[in-house]
This record gives C-alpha cells, structure tokens and sequence, in this order.
C-alpha cells in the first residue's frame, strides 16, 4: 500500500469514502470526477448506501474499513456519523493515512484533540470539513471585510426539521458552521458566550439564538432553528467603512459603503463565483496532501468551533434581574 501522498504521479492520489449517506455519496461523485485521482471506492455497512454511493460515483464498494485499508488508499474523507470520526480518523491515521473529516471533527472536544495529536505524531494532514468557507458566497463576503475593522456580524441559518437527523440539536448541526465562518471572518478567538435554546419540536434543540464576543471586540449573533418552512442562508457584516449581506443559497453579495453625513451611500453587487462548495473543499484536501501544506481548515479550527458549540450547549441561562412585582394592570396616564 502507497501512504503519504507516496503514489506515482500518472496514477493519481488513491482515495476512499468512509461513509455512504447523502454527503459520503456527494463526496463520491465529486471524487470520482477529480482529475488526478483515482476513487478507490466507499465504504458503508448498509447496503442501501453502498448501492446508492456506487451509481453515483461508478465506483466499488466496501461494507468494512479494512477491506477499504487493504485495497491501498492515500487518503480518505470521513462522511460517516459524528460518533466514528473518532474511532475512524485514528485507524487511518494509524496506517498514515491522509484524512478530510466532516464537521464536526468528533463528538467531543476530547476525541477531536486526540485526532489532531495523532494526525501531528503521524505527519499526516488533517482537514476538517467545514464546507461553508468554500461557499462563493461567503469567499465574496471575506474578501469585502478583508482589512476592515469589523464592527459586528449577524448569520442566518434556518430551515425545517431535517429528516436525517441523528442524536444532535441545532448547535451542532448547524451553528457550528457559522461558529467557524465567524473564527475565520474576525481572525480571532470567541472569548465570550450567551446562548439561549429551546427545544419546541425536538427532544433536542431545536431553536437556539447564540451571541458572541470574539477576543478582538467584534459582536456576533447567530439565529438557527428547524422550525423555519423554508431555508434560508444569510450572513451581513458591519465594519467602520461598509455593510456587507451576502444570501449563501442564491450567492448574492451587496456591499453598501461610502457614508455621507445626510445618511446616503452607495451600493452595489460583488461578483461571485459558481464552484461547487463541496467540489473546492476536496480539491483544497488534496493539494494539501500532495504539496504537504497547512490544509485550509486545520484540525485545530475545527476543535476550536467545537469547543465553542459545546460551551453554548453547556452554559446555563441566568435569570433576568427581577424587577418589583406589580399588582394588578398598569393604569394609562393621559
């Protein structure tokens, strides 16, 4: 078996999927249409996944690790459920294999530390999945806020309640993406938390509102939920010199700038791209693994959102300060 990036150039990198649901069977298709690449196939005790995950990708099938291990792969992508990438990543890596793992890294901020240890002993590159970043969209709006001293940032992400779903809430579903597109557009840390859930329809929640502090002084809010009819995507930074909204789903980026003092300005659209998100994320991976780079998302990002969404799951909500009570109806002056 070749490791390490290792494989002759004209055969390309050797990768697997582990993992054949609907994002496994997305990773597949985009995979088997790479050129330099050769998908060595996917891995999935369900058969229903593997047959799926196989007329998707035209590509072979495993319904073990091992089997996929002992065919030769360079690298791999982990689409498989939150509570294997732990167990997942480390046989990879054991056998310095090269890893891409969807967010969140693992189930706990723990199990991620151990994989970004392992992955470092191991002198293989790491990626965590976080796929929004390679979003046109958002790419657009990073670039308008780049040297701008951001004030405040206010992201959208709501929809109905997945079918899929497994054993998380909101949080970890999904504002764990805007966690990180947050950490990325400020280049710094979140240092303060205020979250407020609820669980209306789910045994978990299924509403949150999440705002932040980040170490260098910008505000940020966070609005989810799955009880939204529809989806909806949108992310609008203020800085000092401009307002930037970007709708992630229609790929629209407007940038309001040039204040005047009787309150007008100008606006106009920013361009933007038409890569499949999914389709530059691996393409990232991969020139990593075969130019050795610090990938674009790096272990320890993907463990520091996690720590964040993890402390919003954890921190308790405090009680307003009461005010003196009131009896009876307020009476209307005037």
């Amino acid at each position: 078996m070749s490791s390490k990036g290792s494989a002759p150039a004209k055969a390309g990198l050797r990768v697997g999927v582990i993992g054949a649901g609907v994002m496994g069977s997305n990773h597949a298709r985009v995979l088997s249409g790479l050129p330099g690449v050769s998908l060595v196939g996917v891995v999935d005790p369900s058969h229903a996944h593997r047959a799926r995950a196989t007329e998707l990708a035209n590509c072979p099938s495993f319904e073990t690790l091992d089997q996929l291990i002992a065919a030769g792969v360079d690298a791999v992508t982990i689409a498989a459920p939150t509570h294997l990438h732990h167990e997942v990543a480390l046989a990879c890596i054991a056998r310095n294999i090269h890893v891409l793992v969807e967010k969140p890294i693992a189930s706990t901020v723990a199990e991620g530390r151990e994989i970004v240890a392992a992955a470092h002993k191991a002198g293989v590159t790491l990626m965590v999945g976080h796929v929004e970043r390679f979003n046109p969209a958002v790419a657009a709006v990073k670039q308008a806020i780049a040297g701008e001293d951001i004030l405040s940032i206010a992201i959208t992400r709501v929809g109905p309640f997945p079918p899929r779903m497994s054993n998380v809430g909101v949080v970890i579903d999904l504002a764990v993406h805007d966690i990180d597109l947050i950490r990325w557009f400020t280049e710094s840390d979140i240092v303060e938390v205020q979250p407020q859930l609820s669980s209306a329809v789910a045994e978990r929640e299924d509403i949150a509102l999440l705002q932040f502090r980040t170490a260098n002084g910008v505000l940020a809010h966070i609005n989810t939920n799955w009880l939204t009819p529809f989806k909806a995507r949108s992310v609008t930074v203020a800085t000092r010199g401009k307002y930037v909204m970007g709708d992630l789903l229609t790929r629209q980026v407007t940038e309001c700038f040039g204040f005047k003092p009787d309150g007008s300005y100008s606006m106009r659209h920013l361009p933007v791209g038409h890569d499949e998100p999914l389709r530059a994320e691996l393409i990232a991976f991969l020139k990593a693994v075969r130019n050795g780079e610090t990938p674009a998302v790096t272990g320890d990002e993907g463990v520091a959102s996690l720590e964040i969404a993890t402390q919003c799951l954890e921190t308790p909500s405090r009680p307003a300060a009461k005010s003196p009570a009131l009896k009876g109806p307020r009476r209307v002056v005037g």
